[in-house]
């Protein structure tokens, strides 16, 4: 199977960010790669990279990048592919700059905003699982799946308080 997502960091060092995602697409079956072209500091790379990708096969680009965090944007402009920001922490605004540069795209730039770090790294890669699923019905299953277990995992969860403060069903 040809590779579907392709998972661009701004840098290497935030891979620890970004593991997340990459180990919920490799359980999930989901074909993925890993590259890293800054924006700022290799934009030919990321632009060749966002022109290629369709051509490639890839289906869906998740971005992880922080500060300024361009990357989104950058590779979104080069590409008709969806593209899914993962602000990342690191500056001393903890991310929030990150965040907002990811958020605030220009009219005709889409950019998908996850949440500032892991989190947002896990639900960039489950909402590329959604997108794939669109065609995709093993994955529609492996979605249906994973909201069975997330439902489960919050009755586990609500056992744990003492029956004395839970609502009675």
């Amino acid at each position: 199977m040809a590779v579907a997502v392709g998972i661009v960091l701004g840098s290497a060092s935030d891979w620890p960010e970004v593991e997340p995602a990459a180990q919920l697409l490799k359980e999930w079956a989901i074909p993925f790669e890993v590259v890293v072209a800054s924006a700022h500091r290799a934009p030919q790379r990321v632009q060749t990279y966002a022109r290629e990708a369709a051509g490639r096969g890839l289906k869906v680009i998740l971005a992880a990048a922080g500060m300024a965090a361009h990357l989104a944007g950058a590779l979104a402009a080069a590409t008709t592919l969806p593209v899914i920001g993962v602000p990342l922490p690191g500056s001393h605004l903890q991310g929030l700059d990150s965040l907002l540069a990811t958020v605030q795209m220009p009219p005709g730039v889409p950019v998908a905003a996850m949440a500032i770090g892991k989190a947002g790294a896990k639900n960039a890669a489950i909402f590329a699982a959604q997108i794939l699923a669109l065609s995709d019905p093993r994955l529609k299953e492996v979605l249906a799946r994973h909201k069975q277990e997330l439902e489960q995992q919050v009755a586990r969860q609500a056992e744990e308080i003492p029956a004395e403060y839970r609502r009675q069903e």
